[in-house]
C-alpha cells in the first residue's frame, strides 16, 4: 500500500468562488488545482462578457501571490439572452450554465422557457461554447427527489434533440437515473459528479434531526444512488469527471430558517476523493478522473505539473473565517488520512 499518490494537477470543473469577501475567503482552497470552471450565479448573475472579464480580474486578485490557477468563464443564461451575447463571449468564456429559474442559490434569474432559447444553443454549438446544466425541474408538483429524473425526460433530452451538435455537461450528477441517462448518450454528453454525493446519502441529511451542512442543491438522494455515482467515477468510464460544486456559504446562511443549498468541499475535495477510489480499489483512475476526462471533453490540454498526496494521521479543517461569519468545512463522516504534500 503507498503512502503517496502522484497527479497531475487536477482540474475543478464545477466551481463557485462567490465574489467580494467570500471570494477573497475561499480562493486560496482551490489553489492546488490547475483550472476551475467557475459558476456565473452571482448577484446579479454574469450575463455579458465584461461582466465575465471583470469577474474573472476580481478572482485573480484574490488568489494567494503565484497561485498558478486559471479561472475558466462562464456565461450564466436568462431568457434575454441572445445569439449575439454569445458572438460576444466566444474567447472570453468557454461554456454559458442554463439554471432553470429558482433551482438553486442566486437562480432567479435563470430561465424560464428553454424552448425559446434554442437559437442561443445553436449558436454556442457552433462557436464550441459548451452547455453546463442545472438538471432539475422546479415544477413544485414534482417531488424534490425527483427532480433530476424528470429534468432529463421533459427538459434535456428534448433539448439535445433540438441541437444534436451541442456539447452538454449534466452537473453534479445526483441519481443513477442521472448516470444512466449519460451512458445511453451516443456523444455530445458528459456528466459531472461532486465528493460530496460520493459520501453522503438522504440519511445523512436526515437521519437523527436535519443536518444543514449536508443539505445541497441537487439534493442527496438513497444508497443506491450514490452507490451508482461512485461506481461512474471509479471505473474509468471517460464520460465521467470531477466538478466540486463546491459552494461557500457562512453559517448565519446555512443555519439560519430557511438554510441555503451548498457544501463548502474545495479544502478537502482531493482528500476524499483519494479515500473513495482507495475504497473501491480504484487509485489507477484517480489522475483521469480529476485531470485528463473533463479535460478532452472541453478540447483543453491536461495539466503538465504534477502535485502529490500523502497519507497522514486523521485531522479535520476548522471553519474560515469572514466579516459575514464563519465558513464551515464539509465533513465527510470519516477520518481525512490523505492531504496535498507541503500543505
Amino acid at each position: 500500500m503507498s503512502d503517496t499518490i502522484t497527479l497531475h494537477r487536477p482540474d475543478d470543473l464545477h466551481l463557485h468562488l462567490r465574489d467580494g469577501a467570500i471570494l477573497e475567503a475561499v480562493a486560496a482552497a482551490s489553489a492546488d488545482f490547475a483550472r476551475a470552471i467557475i459558476m456565473p450565479n452571482l448577484v446579479p448573475p454574469v450575463t455579458t462578457a465584461d461582466t465575465i472579464a471583470a469577474y474573472r480580474t476580481r478572482i485573480e486578485a484574490a488568489l494567494p501571490k503565484g497561485a498558478a490557477f486559471e479561472p475558466l468563464m462562464t456565461l450564466y443564461l436568462t431568457d434575454d439572452t441572445t445569439p449575439e451575447t454569445i458572438d460576444a463571449i466566444d474567447g472570453v468564456a468557454i461554456a454559458a450554465k442554463l439554471y432553470p429559474a429558482h433551482a438553486t442559490t442566486n437562480s432567479a434569474s435563470g430561465v424560464n422557457d428553454i424552448e425559446a432559447l434554442t437559437p442561443v444553443l445553436e449558436r454556442m454549438a457552433e462557436r464550441g461554447i459548451l452547455l453546463l446544466v442545472h438538471g432539475e425541474v422546479t415544477d413544485h408538483e414534482v417531488d424534490i427527489f425527483d427532480r433530476e429524473a424528470v429534468f432529463l425526460e421533459r427538459v434535456l433530452d428534448p433539448l439535445r434533440r433540438r441541437v444534436p451538435s451541442l456539447k452538454v455537461v449534466l452537473e453534479h450528477i445526483s441519481s443513477k437515473t442521472g448516470i444512466d441517462y449519460v451512458k445511453s448518450a451516443d456523444s455530445g454528453l458528459c456528466g459531472t459528479i461532486t465528493a460530496h454525493h460520493l459520501v453522503i446519502d438522504r440519511n445523512d441529511l436526515l437521519v437523527g434531526g436535519i443536518h444543514p451542512y449536508n443539505y445541497c442543491l441537487p439534493i442527496v438522494k438513497r444508497a443506491r444512488d450514490r452507490e451508482a455515482l461512485v461506481e461512474a467515477a471509479t471505473n474509468g468510464d471517460t464520460r465521467f469527471f470531477f466538478g466540486s460544486d463546491s459552494a461557500p456559504h457562512t453559517d448565519p446562511k446555512k443555519l439560519g430558517p430557511c438554510g441555503a443549498a451548498g457544501c463548502f468541499t474545495a479544502p478537502v475535495s482531493l482528500p476524499i476523493l483519494a479515500h473513495v477510489f482507495e475504497e473501491a480499489g480504484a487509485l489507477q483512475h484517480l489522475d483521469p478522473f480529476l485531470s485528463r476526462h473533463g479535460a478532452a471533453f472541453y478540447g483543453i490540454a491536461p495539466a503538465e505539473a504534477t502535485i502529490t498526496l500523502e497519507r497522514c494521521e486523521p485531522y479535520t479543517l476548522p471553519p474560515i473565517p469572514t466579516p459575514d461569519g464563519p465558513i464551515a468545512v464539509f465533513d465527510p463522516g470519516f477520518a481525512l488520512t490523505w492531504r496535498v504534500a507541503g500543505a
